[in-house]
């Protein structure tokens, strides 16, 4: 592929056939959100652990939690203080998310071809695991997929067209994707390689909008700067333990497992592919004479746009793996959430023939792709799970074991509400999104964990310990001890799921409220 010297308009060569209005696009995403929402909300007795870490972090508005930066928890918090606290919140968020970052991927195929073609890419990539399945996850990486698709598409705008806005929104924007997870740095570096690729750096334009990219950047950054060195930069030190690994060796296994978890998570979109080429070999699409070939789509994308979507598109995995072989460190595959976002398009480089028809093939196979994935999934997590008496999070009983706490509290302290549980964040959470809104989690007993709590006041209003061995291990000894320190005592039994599911054991105590409380 020869070099793209310079932005040049998109090519010609293929004519738009079919124009695809906004009103579909909506619709297949609202769609989407629908599915998977509603099925995990009648499927699932409790969200993923992250979705409710995520629901715990809402308690309050801060600059930064022990792990991860804040944009996602704000979110959680502006939908608890509309919806309250149920679980299928955390579902209908992180799809939300990823219907958002799907728009974002076709109005950047918008930029470079015709609305179907950018339709057929956007529902392609919509099937990949971390849009559909996991879309259903809210976590930093669910939450990201909107973020970095958007400084994708602005990055495109401003590197193409050298608008002063777009350069300033692209600022913005990042800032959000680092608010979201500090691994956005990788699409920022895949960013720079395009533009040492395409020669954008050698225009006195393109330094103009860095310096106007970076003000904006350190406007929205600079509240979670600083309270990053305030708390001694504590979430980037855990990013750091994240990565460590102890032998080479391990290194490159977990670099191997996560290469085949990527491709075990893209292989919806695989499927979705081949569906459609099966499709098109059974039922061919007619010319205008046997002998008129048509053009693959790709043929009508100039070369800077092509290679806009090879090198931004490739960048982040690749250089992950090469990144982590060099270095030795570990790797999760969920850190690959936003790394996929324009492998869409890459089917284009195949596709060819009339837009409409491609169009209806291409949704009824991705529709049912979604559908079949959707329907299974709520089934294996809920009455699956259920029936075979699996400890999976989705059947934990959270609202049984919420009533049994709150009812032990109120028999011993009758005239004043629960307020706080003191608590793993799993089992603690799991308490306190049924027992009100008002009840918050002193998460392992750890202030630090739990800012939301001040430290001179979190316990006069009395406080609920629980752990479970079962579900957690041993409890941190901060914990243990205010268990032990509890004038009232007991342990709880109940299954997990069904009666042939393990026992979960419900060690508690309560410590009551003092002369201080104001309740």
């Amino acid at each position: 592929m020869s070099k793209p010297t310079s932005p040049m308009p998109v090519s010609s060569s293929y004519p738009m056939r079919f124009t695809v209005p906004i009103w579909q696009v909506i619709v297949f995403l609202l769609i989407m959100v629908a599915l998977w929402s509603l099925l995990m909300a009648v499927s699932h007795k409790a969200p993923d652990l992250d979705g409710m870490e995520e629901l715990v972090w809402a308690s309050s508005l801060e600059l930064g939690y022990n792990k991860h930066p804040p944009f996602p928890s704000w979110i959680m918090y502006g939908f608890t203080q509309i919806f309250g606290r149920p679980i299928w919140l955390t579902f209908f968020a992180g799809q939300l998310f990823s219907a958002l970052g799907l728009w974002f991927v076709w109005k950047l195929g918008r930029e470079m071809t015709t609305p179907a073609q950018a339709f057929m890419a956007m529902m392609l990539v919509s099937t990949i695991a971390y849009f559909s399945l996991r879309g259903t996850i809210y976590n930093h990486n669910t939450a990201q997929l909107w973020s970095i698709a958007a400084a994708t598409w602005l990055f495109y705008r401003a590197v193409r067209y050298q608008h002063a806005s777009s350069w300033l929104w692209l600022g913005a924007v990042s800032a959000i994707a680092m608010l979201t997870k500090y691994s956005a740095l990788i699409q920022f570096a895949a960013f720079f390689l395009f533009m040492l690729r395409c020669g954008s750096l050698k225009q006195a334009a393109t330094y103009r909008g860095i310096g106007l990219a970076l003000l904006s950047f350190v406007v929205v950054a600079s509240p979670h700067a600083y309270w990053l060195w305030q708390v001694d930069f504590q979430p980037l030190l855990y990013a750091d333990k994240s990565l460590e690994t102890t032998t080479r060796l391990e290194a490159l296994g977990h670099v191997w497992s996560f290469f085949i978890d990527q491709l075990g998570r893209l292989s919806p979109m695989l499927v979705a592919w081949l569906a459609w080429a099966y499709w098109m070999r059974k039922s061919p699409l007619s010319t205008a004479s046997t002998t008129d070939t048509p053009p693959r789509y790709i043929q009508g994308f100039s070369d800077f746009d092509r290679s806009f979507l090879l090198w931004v598109g490739l960048a982040p995995l690749v250089s992950t793996l090469v990144i982590s072989l060099l270095l030795g460190t570990s790797l999760v595959a969920s850190w690959a959430s936003t790394f996929f976002i324009l492998y869409g398009f890459y089917a284009l480089w195949a596709m060819r023939g009339d837009e409409t028809t491609n169009v209806k093939r291409v949704a009824i196979v991705v529709l049912s792709i979604h559908l079949l994935m959707a329907i299974g999934y709520a089934v294996a997590r809920g009455p699956l799970a259920w029936y075979t008496g699996r400890d999976t999070r989705s059947m934990f009983p959270g609202p049984t074991i919420s009533a049994a706490m709150t009812a032990t509290w109120q028999r011993y302290v009758p005239d004043h509400p629960l307020t706080v549980v003191i608590s793993d964040t799993w089992l603690g959470g799991n308490i306190a999104v049924h027992a009100g809104q008002q009840v918050q989690v002193f998460i392992n007993a750890d202030f630090t964990e739990s800012p939301w709590l001040d430290p001179a006041t979190a316990l006069d209003c009395g406080a609920l310990v629980v752990f479970s061995r079962k579900t957690r291990g041993e409890p941190p000894a901060a914990l243990f001890a205010l268990h032990q320190q509890a004038p009232w005592q007991g342990q709880l039994d109940m299954p997990w799921s069904s009666p042939s599911s393990p026992i979960i054991d419900l060690n508690w105590g309560v410590i009551p409220p003092t002369a201080a409380c104001k309740n």
